[in-house]
């Protein structure tokens, strides 16, 4: 898989487990959940910005070389 689809791929599962845990926010609403979202998603959605910019970044990267080579 490319870069680039891999980069697809994340943002899409990121944006799908953003709904989802928005549907669950609507009857999970106790202290609990905010410590599950503050302990686990938080991080993890901070974790796969990251990892998107690094791809990009990766990417350009590659692309560079490839035209370097040429």
């Amino acid at each position: 898989m490319s870069l680039s689809g891999s980069k697809g791929r994340l943002n899409g599962i990121t944006r799908e487990l953003t709904l989802k845990w928005d549907d669950t926010k609507a009857t999970w609403r106790d202290v609990k959940a905010q410590e599950f979202e503050q302990r686990y998603l938080r991080e993890m959605f901070i974790e796969m910005s990251k990892t998107v910019a690094a791809i990009e970044k990766l990417d350009e990267l590659l692309r560079k070389i490839r035209t370097d080579c040429e």
